[in-house]
């Protein structure tokens, strides 16, 4: 009964999605008003009224008020407020609506999924978050759906757009929600509205309008490759959908040139399976010294966003600023290089059988130490480096001068991270994925610069 009860409370925040339905019929102000008011409502109800028992989800159960809802109804009135200041045509309406549609539909179908799993795993019914792989895909498929075709409502109504990029800005956004999903437990109806949103708004001022079969395409490959990474244990849900949506974007990211973006996100897998293995040399050696991977070397949604984000930034220059090509490429690859020779030198140097020294001062470290290098862990850098850059040199053109400023960007960019770990990091100024970012960065600026000195 409490199972039943459990999925009937979920199919009522589906339902109230419908709502998206009257938005093209009303004035935004007007719409924004009512979502305020409406919130507002929620937040008086009387836990022991019939209207809070009808609304009221075990998580709303437990606060006493009807939160998840609350949260829903004003983070929309404020996305709509955001629209009145803007303007329509710069944040139009049907962004907001699909945001609510992955929200209430996409998230909805999810936790019905979350509930029913868990139930059947455990026996033990509970309203609560539960993420499986499963669920996951439900919210990618049902969110972009249900998105697309919000989207296309509103915007049948109101701002004419292309279909093809009105697909596009339905899946980006289902994949972020479903990504903001598996990272959080608690204000989801917060984060998910709000992050799809300003991530479809973003990509929809870029002008993005992709050949609806390349995107499914670039999403089939991309999920199947993190799905793959997530069975293997190499990578846990949040990594899984976080590399599902960085290669849509990268791949997407060269449309003009369709087999660079294949080729940019093979590269940018290269190092990912490349860690991966090496992450597991000589793991229970490394475990016993209490200097292994957490997790079991499985990555998180952090990993792979402090690995990739200069990268994905620079693919999507790439696409942008074609005058600029070859030097965005330089620095593309430069951080990916930078990325795999950190990681190839933390696995590798880690068992090094001496002691290591600190880059910084030279004395003498424990292994393991933030900053602290050794003959082994150098030679791997450089492997992982050098791995990327002829990986580029035979997939992309054969250029000589890209594959030197590759790998030397590269190299340089992983002691960049061994001082920032020596220096920042020891001192708590930044966590290890705010290093790997960083040096990332460092990665790309070294190797964009040294290719258009050389190439120029």
């Amino acid at each position: 009964m409490k199972l039943i009860q459990c999925c009937e409370k979920q199919g009522i925040f589906i339902f109230i999605g419908l709502i998206v339905l009257l938005f093209p019929f009303f004035n935004t102000y007007y719409l924004a008003a009512a979502f305020v008011g409406v919130a507002l409502l929620f937040s008086v109800l009387s836990p022991g009224s019939s209207a809070f028992s009808f609304f009221a989800r075990e998580s709303d159960i437990k606060a006493g008020k009807l939160i998840s809802l609350i949260q829903l109804f004003f983070t929309i009135a404020f996305l709509m407020t955001i629209s009145l200041v803007v303007g329509h045509n710069k944040f139009p309406l049907f962004i907001i609506g699909a945001a609510f549609a992955i929200t209430t539909f996409g998230d909805g179908v999810a936790d019905t999924i979350n509930i029913l799993d868990k139930t059947k795993e455990t026996g033990y019914t509970q309203n609560e978050k539960y993420y499986s792989a499963k669920s996951s895909i439900i919210f990618l498929i049902s969110g972009s759906l249900y998105a697309f075709v919000a989207g296309t409502w509103i915007s049948g109504f109101t701002l004419k757009v292309p279909l093809g990029m009105l697909f596009f800005l339905a899946v980006i956004g289902a994949i972020t929600g479903a990504l903001l999903e598996s990272m959080i437990t608690t204000d989801d109806n917060i984060v998910i509205p709000f992050g799809s949103a300003m991530v479809m708004w973003l990509f929809y001022l870029f002008g993005y309008n992709v050949d609806t079969v390349y995107l499914l395409q670039a999403l089939v490959f991309s999920f199947v490759l993190g799905y793959l990474a997530y069975k293997a244990r190499i990578a846990d849900i949040s990594a899984m959908l976080s590399a599902t949506l960085i290669g849509v974007v990268i791949i997407i990211s060269s449309d003009k040139d369709k087999y660079i973006g294949w080729v940019l996100f093979s590269i940018l897998l290269a190092f990912f399976l490349l860690g991966s293995l090496f992450t597991r040399y000589k793991y229970h050696y490394k475990l016993v010294r209490g200097i292994a991977e957490g997790k079991g070397g499985v990555r998180g949604y952090k990993n792979v966003f402090s690995n990739s984000l200069a990268g994905l930034t620079l693919a999507v220059a790439y696409g942008i600023f074609p005058a600029h090509g070859q030097v965005l490429l330089a620095g593309y690859l430069g951080s990916v290089a930078t990325a795999c020779g950190d990681t190839l030198a933390s696995e590798i140097g880690e068992t090094y059988k001496g002691e290591p020294r600190m880059i910084t001062t030279f004395k003498k470290a424990r292994p393991g130490t933030d900053g602290a290098i050794s003959n082994l862990g150098e030679a791997a850098a450089f492997f992982g480096a050098f791995s990327i850059a002829i990986l580029a040199f035979f997939l992309i053109r054969n250029d000589f001068i890209l594959m030197i400023a590759a790998a030397a960007g590269g190299f340089i960019g992983t002691n960049i991270d061994s001082v920032l770990g020596a220096t920042l990091q020891q001192k708590g100024y930044l966590s290890n994925n705010g290093v790997n970012l960083f040096a990332t960065i460092s990665g790309a600026i070294i190797a964009g610069l040294l290719y258009y000195s050389m190439g120029s």
